[in-house]
């Protein structure tokens, strides 16, 4: 009986040993899944819709992931076609709606708007060397680029003249879009996109969902352990209206929601960074004087800019005082805020695109120390600045303004976007 029972026993021995390997291997990646998962700083991309939320997905990809392969920028051709396409559609069309209309400056391209919107409008239209011809012949019209001054009085697309300005480059055969064009390209956002990166070995992962209206509802399934909420505004909307909602201005829009995710008592423990974003294009607007500030926000007729204000030097002032109007505006939410005690303004991020010349500054704008700010969050602001460390060139820590130290550094061969940040509350483990 023995001798039959000790192969049996042995084998069972066995089995259960390798049960136990197999039971400590997954406990153990467990552990390392729930430490990776730990580690990970989540970041949310919230405001409006066509406020430039993807652009800095986009912008993170450039930066932290080895930006676009060749076949991602092959893919990205249609979309850049279709921008081309559907702003000359809606400049030629608004030609006729506009009160009152603008005609063509020469008659004799009313057939090329007749193409454009007869045939170009085709769901199926597959971008012939006409369209091109009839497009850059309708972009050097007056009448065409009057009708885009007024662009504020109906929707375009903020690339409209950027990509209008190459198709000379766009229509030809070998054309492969560059980094700047892939920033420029707009497509609408309608979903959950996740960008994973790593910065300095920290892990992201960063969410970019849609902001319009009806995308808004798919917002609740985003805020579990979130880090921090990046809220993202365009500063040069201050004079256009919703694209769903033609009787609301966009940035008033963008204030009411940045208040209500400010005061949601569900979200009260996730910090808050703004992004007051495009503020190459409102700078443009200001210095072109044509759409006031005033008209649209009766209050900046009052305001002026700060005293211990810190704007960039090359900025004209009626822009700088535009910029903190802007800013306070949002501002003013935390400031009238029950939880005020939560409140920490940290620096301004001002990235600027210059052609030729490729720098980050952050500048402080308040007298906070920037050791007061979480560790999770001081490291998302190296993340969301164009200070990668294979580009940390040139680094100047200057203490001497007010306590308040300038960070400087080139980088080379990137162009960055235009965005202002200020951190307006910390992660309070303890709100209630």
């Amino acid at each position: 009986m023995g001798c039959f029972g000790s192969p049996g026993g042995k084998s069972s021995e066995d089995d259960a040993k390798t049960q136990k390997r197999r039971s400590d291997a997954i406990t153990k990646q467990l552990q390392k899944d729930k430490q990776l998962y730990r580690a990970t700083h989540r970041l949310l991309l919230l405001g409006a819709g066509e406020s430039g939320k993807s652009t800095i997905v986009k912008q993170m990809r450039i930066l932290h992931v080895n930006g676009f392969s060749d076949k991602e920028r092959r893919e990205k051709i249609e979309d850049i076609k279709k921008n081309i396409r559907d702003a000359i559609l809606t400049i030629t069309g608004a030609m006729s709606t506009l009160t009152p209309p603008i005609p063509l400056e020469k008659q004799e391209n009313k057939a090329r708007v007749d193409y454009i919107q007869d045939v170009a409008s085709q769901p199926d239209f597959d971008y012939p060397s006409e369209f091109y011809e009839h497009t850059e012949a309708l972009w050097k019209d007056q009448g065409v680029q009057r009708t885009y001054e007024r662009s504020n009085e109906y929707q375009l697309i903020d690339c409209a003249k950027y990509f209008l300005d190459q198709v000379h480059i766009i229509k030809q055969g070998n054309y492969t879009p560059t980094e700047q064009d892939i920033l420029r390209c707009r497509v609408l956002t309608s979903g959950i996109f996740e960008t994973q990166f790593v910065v300095d070995k920290v892990n992201f992962h960063m969410f970019d969902v849609g902001g319009q209206r009806d995308e808004r509802r798919k917002w609740i399934q985003c805020f579990n352990d979130v880090t921090a909420i990046i809220f993202v505004t365009a500063c040069s909307s201050y004079n256009m209206v919703l694209r769903e909602d033609p009787t609301q201005n966009r940035l008033r829009e963008s204030l009411d929601l940045f208040k209500s995710i400010w005061n949601n008592r569900w979200l009260r423990t996730i910090s808050v960074i703004l992004f007051l974003n495009k503020q190459d294009l409102l700078a443009e607007k200001v210095l072109a004087g044509k759409s006031r500030l005033e008209e649209y926000f009766a209050e900046f007729s009052r305001y002026s800019t700060p005293p211990d204000a810190a704007p960039d030097a090359r900025d004209h002032p009626d822009v700088a005082r535009a910029k903190y109007f802007i800013r306070d505006e949002f501002l003013v939410t935390h400031k009238h805020s029950e939880r005020r005690r939560e409140a920490l303004l940290l620096p301004a991020l001002h990235l600027r695109r210059r052609y030729g010349e490729h720098k980050a500054r952050v500048q402080r704008l308040s007298r906070h120390h920037p050791a007061h700010a979480p560790a999770a969050i001081r490291t998302a602001l190296t993340a969301l600045s164009p200070l990668p460390t294979a580009f940390r060139q040139s680094l100047l820590v200057d203490g001497r303004a007010a306590g308040c130290p300038t960070l400087s550094c080139h980088v080379p061969g990137r162009r960055t976007l235009a965005v202002n940040s200020v951190i307006v509350r910390q992660r309070d483990g303890n709100a209630s």
